[in-house]
């Protein structure tokens, strides 16, 4: 039997007063659509300049593409493009949420409708802000060649880096499990390896893991009580979202969808059919990035249902962590790599950025220990390593502690403690806890001001980050990171300081709807 668990929801459609004292921020969504239309294409002609593209690609003949990408000139609009672009996503997203306050029973098909009108130029765009897709391709061709993609690296293969492989990865184990290796293996077969088609097949791919968690955020969200038009809102039309499963290609759409899908069952069916489903849609999950393996304990809470004793609970988890082994076990004897994901899981941690808290530990303390005559690399992989321990003692207090009506909450909560704790967060990172908390509440005070804030400052990174440029121009790519990152960083102060619509989200003038958090 499907069940919710509460009953009501607390300020689901509160209005508010604005700066000049009316309920409401007047204005129709549509312009808001189709400005941040306009952000989206600014990033498609961008993405001619300053995308990624394999070097065997025949777009580099494209004329349009030529101009844009092996001038100065265009690469400069380029970047201007794609900085601008970003950006202005950002503020149309903000002003969505605005005008939709009431976040009434229109709200929702307005979330729809930017969602779909901003993503249509992204399905064409060249990718931006990450190469991983060319990387996907490298491996697919290893998994058509018989070999075992943990143990050979995609330069193993010939002509690997004309198809637009990172050369940092060439030599790295997958972190993928077993299920995408397969599909790697199958857009290669389908495309026979041409990487624009490739890109397109991927990305495909991650569309389809979009549109999933457009259906599932909203039911998840009512099991909670959360207004379902705000919490797509927050998430899939949030430009981090878009940019990194649609525009940067990002596998990590698949496997988010199937996580909340098989959270969705577990929590709206509690029962052992229920459990199962969803243990199983959480195990796909982990077979295409192991990461989601956190939430397996969870399902297993919402299997053993309300108020069960902890023999039961302890019982299921048996059960879910046999089934889930299984189902591995399993995919791994049919492919033959058995489990080699595992030693793979430690392929994007051996890295830091400086923003994490934990990297930015690790480089304080190996330039410490460096100023003693100590071995800075020993020391900075300990401090990385008792950063990334700590996430077990939080993941085990939320399994065994807290309320049932809590769950989802505290399945977040140990996501999060997963990326907080890494010394490389990505912005796709963030992107995988967006969902979870927008449909277990985000408060309208510091929390919502948070996610506002991540949101501009990865976009200033990815716009500034990863640019293909031509280093036979007058322009070398150090100048273009830094004209992007001032462009960008310039708009991201006028939205929160100057903007007259957006700095009300900022300076307490203007308050989103009340939702008080249910779990």
């Amino acid at each position: 039997m499907r069940t919710t668990w509460r009953t009501r929801a607390r300020g689901a459609t509160e209005p508010l007063a604005s700066p000049g004292g009316s309920r409401y921020v007047s204005g129709s969504p549509l312009r808001t659509v189709l400005m941040g239309t306009l952000g989206s294409l600014m990033l498609l002609v961008g993405s001619l300049g300053v995308g990624w593209l394999a070097s065997v690609s025949p777009l580099r003949q494209v004329p349009v593409i030529i101009a844009m990408r092996f001038t100065t000139t265009g690469v400069i609009v380029s970047i201007l493009l794609l900085a601008v672009g970003g950006m202005l996503l950002i503020r149309e997203w903000l002003r969505l949420g605005q005008k939709l306050n009431r976040w009434g029973p229109g709200s929702g098909p307005w979330v729809l409708a930017a969602i779909a009108a901003w993503s249509a130029p992204m399905l064409v765009t060249i990718p931006l802000f990450s190469r991983d897709v060319y990387s996907y391709i490298g491996q697919g061709r290893v998994m058509a060649n018989g070999l075992n993609p943990y143990e050979h690296g995609v330069s193993t293969i010939d002509n690997f880096f004309q198809l637009g492989a990172d050369q940092m990865w060439s030599e790295s184990p997958p972190p993928y499990g077993p299920l995408f290796l397969w599909l790697e293996q199958f857009v290669v077969a389908v495309t026979g390896a041409d990487p624009d088609a490739a890109v397109l097949w991927f990305r495909a791919l991650c569309v389809l893991g979009v549109v999933a968690c457009m259906w599932l955020i909203p039911r998840l969200a009512r099991l909670h009580g959360i207004n379902p038009a705000r919490a797509l809102w927050l998430s899939v039309a949030n430009p981090l979202f878009l940019t990194n499963f649609i525009v940067a290609v990002h596998n990590d759409a698949i496997m988010i969808a199937l996580a909340l899908g098989g959270t969705y069952v577990a929590a709206a069916h509690r029962t052992w059919r229920g459990g199962l489903a969803g243990t199983t849609l959480v195990t796909l999950s982990v077979a295409i990035k192991p990461i989601t393996l956190v939430f397996l304990p969870f399902i297993g809470l919402l299997w053993a249902g309300r108020g069960a004793s902890w023999p039961r609970r302890l019982t299921i988890w048996a059960l879910v962590l046999a089934w889930s082994i299984g189902l591995l076990g399993l995919m791994g004897l049919i492919n033959g790599f058995g489990f080699g994901w595992v030693s793979a899981m430690s392929t994007p941690g051996s890295v830091s950025i400086w923003y994490a808290p934990v990297g930015f530990v690790g480089g304080l303390v190996a330039t410490l220990a460096g100023a003693v005559g100590a071995d800075s690399g020993q020391w900075r992989g300990f401090a990385h390593s008792a950063g990334q321990s700590l996430a077990v003692p939080v993941i085990l207090w939320l399994m065994f502690t807290g309320r049932d009506e809590r769950l989802i909450r505290r399945l977040t909560w140990a996501f999060a403690a997963i990326v907080v704790l890494s010394p490389m967060i990505q912005a796709w990172y963030v992107v995988w806890l967006i969902p979870l908390f927008a449909v277990t509440g985000v408060r309208s005070d510091w929390q919502v001001d948070i996610l506002f804030f991540l949101t501009v400052f990865f976009m200033i990174y990815a716009v500034s980050d990863q640019l293909d440029v031509f280093p036979y121009l007058d322009l070398d790519l150090s100048s273009g990171r830094m004209i992007a990152a001032i462009v960008a960083l310039s708009y991201g102060v006028y939205l929160w300081f100057l903007d007259p619509a957006t700095r009300r989200l900022f300076r307490g003038r203007y308050q989103p709807p009340v939702q008080s958090a249910v779990i």
